[in-house]
């Protein structure tokens, strides 16, 4: 046996071994985050959120609006905000330096006009240059900023946020009319709670009435069916686990929940990354384990956040490509967490986790399918070693996902139509079979380009929330600012 050949089938076995700990550990989480997210539906009840506002114990909330050039669906956006069913918020929109018209469509929606408003800096930002508030809504306030980035927005209406709690959301989604309430009960419920992550879903063929998906459709192209899967698998089975066993790492930068003083304690968003999301989180927990300060970040199923996902394959591409870059940067800025016991099970499993399966997973499973390719080449190819490899690299996920349209389909019951049901777990099965194994081989590529001059804003074509789907202000019930 050459060297070339002892390599291959040492790699071989080395990535049967992974993929093997990767299914065993996979299966764990799916059984952990199922089981969290059919208790959660059980034990939330309308009754249980009637009686948190009845007691008078909700905590304000700032929902932090940070938009760049949105004109197509920042109306719609803000008008769904302003909606919600929760009784005292206020919405800030900041405008990060938009060139298209988005601060015009603002102003005549809204009827803004200048207010002159003295605030704590407290967070460094690029300069806010005006501070509009609506003549209509009391609780909107609208700023105007040079562009310094998503992160730089979010810190900016930090620093202008008024409440205790502060819910920074993405200018292109739709919140369900109870999330922001169901989400914040775990504040009320458990002292030591300061984060909280709610559900995000792909908006992409739903029926938009009163600024809420009337009606879920499954969308057109088969990129967006794919996504739908793969955010159903990521946030009902992966981050469910994760938040069971109090390792938690990620909150989606479109949608979660935060206390406003630990913000500010570990100097809000670092705007030097593509991840401001997760590396927030991470930096929460350093800082609050180091101070030997008890501490709960979670996930809740039932607070949900609508958006656009990408609706072509580039621009999907792209976006996981700046996703696995900002995964990199944060994993590689808080490396001192990996494995030091002094951050209990997140530096010891949780973070390892990350390096191993969800930065390197990538490289492993492009170089275990090459390695196939090229012992296949010099004909030694080893069938039995084929199937393995295949079974726990692609027929695992595969199961994975079902369990997950499952989820989303029945016991959600998100999807009527038993055809989009059918299509749903269609989507599970075709998933990996090329479309995930694309997506592993741009994650490849961007593995070797994380140094690269980083864009703070990811831009991708959008059809927008058309306006004339938001409610009119004669038709509202929850106000802003009541």
């Amino acid at each position: 046996m050459s060297v070339l050949e002892s390599l291959l089938t040492a790699f071989e076995v080395f990535a049967i071994v992974y993929f093997a700990v990767l299914s065993l550990l996979y299966s764990g989480f799916a059984f952990i985050g199922l089981r969290a997210v059919i208790l959660e539906s059980r034990q939330t009840s309308d009754t249980e959120l009637r009686d948190l506002l009845e007691r008078d114990v909700f905590k304000p909330v700032s929902v932090i609006v940070p938009a760049f050039n949105e004109e197509g669906s920042i109306v719609a956006a803000v008008q769904s905000f302003i909606t919600l069913h929760y009784p005292k918020f206020e919405v800030i929109v900041v405008s990060d330096g938009s060139t298209d018209g988005t601060m015009d469509r603002l102003i005549e929606a809204f009827a803004l006009v200048e207010e002159p408003r003295v605030w704590a800096r407290t967070l460094p930002t690029q300069p806010v240059t005006r501070v509009m508030r609506s003549l209509r809504e009391p609780g909107l306030v609208v700023a105007e900023k040079t562009n310094g980035g998503k992160a730089d927005a979010v810190n900016a209406g930090i620093n202008l946020a008024r409440y205790p709690l502060i819910a920074p959301v993405d200018s292109d989604c739709l919140l369900d009319a109870q999330a922001i309430l169901r989400a914040t009960r775990n504040f009320v419920k458990d002292d030591t709670v300061i984060a909280v992550g709610g559900t995000v879903r792909p908006l992409n063929g739903a029926t938009i009435l009163d600024g809420r998906p009337a009606e879920l459709r499954m969308p057109r192209r088969w990129v967006e069916r794919l996504q739908i899967v793969e955010y159903a698998r990521a946030f009902f089975l992966g981050r469910a686990g994760w938040s069971r066993m109090g390792a938690l790492l990620i909150i989606s930068g479109a949608f979660g929940i935060f206390r406003r003083d630990a913000v500010l304690r570990v100097g809000g968003l670092w705007t030097k990354t593509l991840g401001e999301d997760m590396e927030l989180v991470m930096r929460l927990h350093k800082e609050f384990a180091r101070a030997r300060l008890p501490h709960r970040i979670v996930f809740s199923p039932d607070p949900i956040c609508w958006t656009e996902v990408p609706s072509d394959l580039p621009s999907l591409l792209r976006q996981r490509s700046r996703w696995h870059r900002g995964l990199w940067t944060n994993l590689w800025r808080h490396k001192d967490m990996l494995l030091n016991p002094r951050f209990g099970r997140l530096g010891m499993f949780a973070v390892p986790y990350f390096w191993l399966f969800e930065g390197l997973g990538p490289i492993i499973e492009v170089l275990g399918f090459v390695s196939l390719l090229v012992s296949a080449a010099l004909g030694v190819l080893d069938l039995n070693v084929f199937w393995l490899f295949l079974t726990l690299a692609v027929l695992h996920g595969m199961v994975l996902s079902q369990v997950a349209a499952g989820v989303e389909a029945m016991l959600l019951q998100r999807y009527a139509s038993t055809s989009d049901r059918l299509i749903l777990f269609a989507a599970s099965l075709v998933e990996f079979l090329g479309f995930h194994q694309l997506v592993a081989l741009e994650r490849f590529f961007a593995t070797f380009q994380s140094g690269r001059r980083r864009r703070q804003w990811g831009a991708m074509p959008r059809t927008g929330i058309p306006p004339a789907s938001v409610p009119s202000p004669s038709h509202v019930g929850h106000r802003i600012g009541r």
